[in-house]
């Protein structure tokens, strides 16, 4: 005999805002769009109780429901512009990325860490080229693409991963597998002691190489940015 089910009881505020940030963060980019039956299996609540959260979240536009599909709302839309607008680095960023492409003829990213990965916030390309390679904005990186490889080396603890020391003593991260024939190499970007962001310039494995002239710029490119966010070398702040 099965024993009946526990009705759900109501939740204090503080858990409730947990489970409902966790039932927006489901939604990514390769999945934009779920339904209530995904939603329940991936939250382990019962199918009521996710429907008010999902009710929730709809009447605070952070959800929309269309044609039995959730995706994020018009709301997450305009939080998300206040937050990058809230990240010194995106106020600044541009130009240096500009004068990137204009330099290398390649595709120059931005991304910042969201806590587990690296997420892209501006890309710039040469659109003058024939053949395109397109980054999507608010993409989320492997940890061993180029610029999580970046983003580990400054963040974990120095000696753990002998390959991330030898990134972190030369600034630069090389990726030769992001797709079939296209390759990454990326830089750190900090502010203060910091690290918050990395630039990376993407094109085809031919013309993205771990050294020479196109290191240099994205090096030379990546201190220049940090040096405007306040960032000065500990060799320099000794002196």
């Amino acid at each position: 005999m099965t024993a009946p089910k526990v009705p759900d009881t109501p939740l204090p505020a503080i858990q409730s805002v947990e489970r409902a940030a966790r039932m927006l963060g489901l939604f990514t980019v390769d999945e934009p769009q779920l339904m209530l039956s995904d939603l329940t299996a991936r939250m382990g609540m019962s199918k009521a109780t996710v429907h008010r959260y999902a009710t929730a979240l709809r009447n605070a536009g952070l959800l929309r429901f269309t044609g039995g599909y959730y995706t994020l709302g018009p709301r997450v839309v305009e939080l998300a512009s206040a937050a990058l607008a809230g990240l010194s680095v995106m106020k600044v960023a541009g130009p240096y990325l500009e004068r990137l492409v204009a330099a290398t003829g390649e595709t120059a990213v931005l991304s910042v860490w969201d806590g587990e990965a690296p997420v892209v916030v501006r890309v710039d390309d040469n659109s003058s080229r024939l053949v395109r390679i397109v980054v999507a904005t608010g993409s989320r990186l492997p940890q061993d693409s180029a610029q999580g490889q970046i983003f580990r080396a400054f963040m974990e603890r120095p000696g753990a991963d002998p390959e991330l020391d030898v990134i972190r003593e030369a600034r630069i991260a090389h990726y030769a597998a992001v797709v079939d024939g296209i390759a990454a190499l990326a830089t750190p970007v900090f502010q203060g002691e910091e690290i918050v962001a990395t630039i990376a310039l993407v094109g085809t494995t031919s013309s993205i190489e771990a050294d020479g002239e196109m290191t240099a710029l994205l090096r030379h490119a990546a201190e220049n940015l940090s040096t405007e966010l306040g960032f000065v070398e500990p060799e320099r702040r000794r002196s």
